[in-house]
């Protein structure tokens, strides 16, 4: 099994969003800390506000802010969405001319194995992806800790 660059700009695009909160984010921005390609990433961001992962606001003070809270985005849906063929061997699809296909078990053997790894996936959310790593991630990404620590009381002498 092999995931598109499309899916793996589209999981790296609801990470940076996920850690930056409530921060705007902006495609540059993103591009930038990936060192990947702004032009395409237009299109996966495209593509994430049209299904409902992310919210693009346009304007001066705009950007982009995930549109639902991690833990309700499952790794499996986010996967079948942007996958755009899950067609591992040439039997999963309508031009198959493969001519052991009537004799072969090839293709229920990777159904199933395509089933459990995408059962495997909608176990793991978004959330589960930043977790204990989130301070980590911060820092590689070069995000501006969206969520510093609360300032501590002065201690009071009585």
């Amino acid at each position: 099994m092999h995931l598109t660059r499309f899916t793996d700009y589209s999981l790296r695009v609801l990470i940076y969003l996920a850690v930056k909160g409530e921060q705007r984010s902006t495609i540059t921005e993103i591009a930038e800390r990936f060192e990947i390609s702004r032009n395409h990433l237009m299109k996966v961001v495209q593509d994430l506000n049209h299904r409902g992962y992310i919210i693009s606001i346009r304007g001066k003070n705009g950007g982009l802010l995930l549109k639902r809270a991690p833990e309700t985005i499952p790794l499996g849906e986010l996967v079948r969405d942007t996958e755009r063929d899950l067609a591992l061997v040439e039997c999963f699809g309508d031009d198959n001319e493969c001519i052991i296909t009537p004799a072969c078990r090839l293709k229920p053997i990777l159904a199933e194995a395509l089933a459990a790894f995408l059962a495997v996936l909608d176990h793991y959310t978004l959330a589960d992806l930043l977790g204990p790593q989130r301070a980590g991630l911060i820092q590689l990404l070069k995000i501006e800790d969206p969520a510093p620590p609360a300032a501590q009381a002065p201690h009071s002498k009585t």
